[in-house]
């Protein structure tokens, strides 16, 4: 008998509160006087590019749960992101920001635990000229952790900058020195 690797609402759940848990890190990390800081001119600041991944969610949301869409042919993207934008440039503190990607994540992990296989596996179309030209809800909604996950390279690059050695990176690092000592203590 063969093992199966699945992959469900249960799972996409779990892979998608590590992924917040470890931008929620890079978040508390950050000193709150570098969340103006700006790698480039026409680029989000820290505390925006965290308030952005905290908000950007809720488009799968809007389609997947409030919607129901079949197909995102004629959905209005404009004006969506239109108020999308206009509320990630709402003033936040670090503390605030913080909160947002507590409440945002865990909403949305828990939507994600209850959905089904039989709605995961429905096919949404997509709009003109787009490829493919229809995708699975679980291709979509999984979009959201790999836009995350995007988006925190680039808050571990802006830690650098900033003089910080990512919480990942130190890990790794700790977990090497122990195997290394590991390695001399039975050498």
């Amino acid at each position: 008998m063969v093992a199966m690797n699945y992959y469900g609402a249960k799972e996409l759940a779990a892979s998608y509160r590590t992924v917040r848990k470890n931008t929620i890190i890079i978040a508390e990390e950050i000193g709150e006087q570098h969340y103006g800081f700006q790698a480039a001119p026409d680029t989000r600041t820290v505390g925006l590019l965290l308030t952005h991944i905290a908000m950007v969610p809720r488009l799968q949301e809007q389609f997947h749960s409030i919607e129901r869409r079949t197909t995102l042919v004629g959905f209005d993207f404009p004006a969506f992101f239109a108020k999308l934008m206009a509320d990630e440039q709402t003033p936040r503190s670090k503390a605030q920001i913080i909160e947002l990607l507590k409440q945002e994540g865990d909403r949305l992990a828990q939507w994600l635990e209850g959905l089904s296989d039989e709605f995961l596996g429905e096919r949404v179309s997509m709009p003109f000229g787009m490829t493919p030209p229809d995708k699975t809800r679980f291709e979509m909604i999984l979009g959201v952790k790999e836009h995350e996950m995007h988006h925190r390279a680039q808050l571990m690059i802006l830690e650098r900058m900033l003089g910080i050695v990512p919480h990942l990176t130190r890990e790794s690092q700790a977990r090497m020195a122990a195997m290394q000592a590991a390695n001399q203590a039975t050498a």
